[in-house]
This record gives structure tokens, sequence and C-alpha cells, in this order.
């Protein structure tokens, strides 16, 4: 590629510099004869790996005009279509049954994106993300693990996810300050749909609200206190549970106790 614009360092923008580093993505997505919808292809790095692998076509969503413009002039292959773009607002749903989703993701958006992707199971079956180290430790927690939180809860809700390599600095150009990790995630159906998930995200944030505190006090930030001891007293828990040890079943029960808690105000209605 000749010309290649500026990073632009409010877009979070650290870009690969050698294809062989996103191998372990690559080869968990294994792309050949399926669509892939790449988030922020940059300078095309992990797009030619995954055209090189047998990508039906590779669908380039890029936010950056400057870099969509670079890619499109330096990367001829007719299996590639750019297209500009915020992934924050794309409606994955309603991509092609069978599309897999990749992605070298800016950190400051990196958890909100991968979010609305798990919500497109039906269309969506396999999705693997670069992002940084300390969110993909997130992503794939157990319970009692010192990183276990809302986004592991709310991520075992959805799919399974397992981190397949790290990725050291220095393989980016600028170098960011930490280090990164690609994450593979297998979609399927939600454990609950409708108001039921909204009510299992709240629940799921509500109970994370004050980390290392114990549940009690979390809920009754944002329930109060009556409504918090009343979930516990209901569902035969201690006052010392934590949520850092509540497995993803646990939140289902303590979400189903929430409606039936007076005083808690019910999640609105989502509309499209």
């Amino acid at each position: 590629m000749s010309y290649q614009p500026a990073l632009r360092k409010a877009l979070g923008q650290h870009h690969l510099t050698r294809g062989e580093v996103c191998a372990p993505l690559v080869e968990f997505l294994a792309p050949s004869g399926q669509e892939v919808w790449e988030i922020g292809p940059g300078s095309g790095v992990l797009t030619r790996e995954l055209l090189a692998a047998g990508a039906a076509r590779v669908v380039g969503y890029e936010l950056d005009l400057d870099w969509a413009f670079s890619l499109r002039g330096g990367l001829r292959d007719p299996r590639l279509r750019i297209v500009s773009g915020d992934a924050l607002y794309l409606r994955w749903e309603r991509l092609p049954k069978g599309t897999e989703v990749a992605g070298n993701l800016p950190y400051n958006v990196a958890t909100a994106i991968i979010d609305r992707v798990l919500d497109a199971h039906r269309s969506v079956p396999r999705a693997g993300f670069l992002v940084q180290l300390e969110v993909a430790r997130r992503l794939v927690a157990q319970p009692g693990d010192p990183d276990y939180g809302a986004a592991s809860v709310l991520v075992r809700a959805r799919a399974e996810a397992r981190i397949l390599g790290r990725v050291r600095p220095g393989a980016f150009r600028p170098p960011p300050k930490v280090d990164s990790a690609f994450v593979g995630f297998l979609l399927r159906p939600p454990i609950v749909e409708g108001n039921a998930m909204r009510e299992l995200r709240s629940t799921v944030r509500a109970a994370f609200g004050l980390r290392r505190k114990t549940l009690r006090n979390s809920l009754a930030g944002s329930w109060g206190v009556e409504a918090a001891d009343a979930a516990l007293v209901k569902l035969g828990w201690g006052p010392k549970t934590r949520a850092e040890g509540l497995a993803l079943e646990d939140f289902m029960a303590l979400s189903d106790v929430r409606r039936a808690i007076p005083g808690i105000a019910p999640e609105p209605p989502a509309f499209p």
C-alpha cells in the first residue's frame, strides 16, 4: 500500500503489523467459504489473513474514512468490500445467517461492541476479537476468579468464550501500553430473551455495583436496603454473599426474585 493515513489517537487506533500474529483468530474462525464482517480493518493486516484462509467475502466495516479509502485502493480483491460506518450502531442481527465477525477493537468501545454482537446469535454463529488483555480476562472469567464481573456473566448467558492467544505491544503500530489477547466466542441462544434478558442485565449490573462489597450492599445501592434484604431472605443467602461467587443460574434466580419484590421499578420495555 503506497499511502497510509495517520493513526488517530481519538479513535484508539493501534494497527497490527504482522499477519502471522492473527493465526490463533483465523484458526478459530476457520473462515473458508464463510462471509466475515471485520470491524476496523485499518491497514488490512487481518483482512489479508482472512482472505488467504478462504473467506467467501470479507466486509470491512471502517469508521475512519481515510483508512477505508486507503484499504479499498491498496487491497484489490473481488471478495473484499469496504463499508464506512460505526460498528456500535450496526444491526448485527440483520446480517446474513452464518456470518462470522472479527476485528481488532478499540479499547474504549470493545465491550460495548462485543455485547451487541453477542445478541445476534441467529445471524452470527462465531466471532473473534482482539482486545486489551484485562478485558479478555473479564470476558472469560468464572465465579471466584479475580476478574469475574458483570461482563463475565452476561457473556456466559449468550456464548462460550475463551482466550485464543496473547499479543505483545510490539505487534502494533503504535505500540499500546498494555498486552492484548484474542478472544473467541461461540454464540448460542441466550438463556432468557426479551424483557427477561433486560431484567437479567439490570440485576447483574446492580449486583456488581460495588466491587468487592457484599451483594446486600451492592443491591441496596439501586434497590434499597429493604428490597436487598428481602431478596437475600427469599433466596436463602447469607448477608456475606458476594456477587463474585455467584454463577449464572444464581443471577437468574435473583432476577426472578427481583420481579416479586415491591418497590423495585420494573425494567421498561425496549422499543426498536
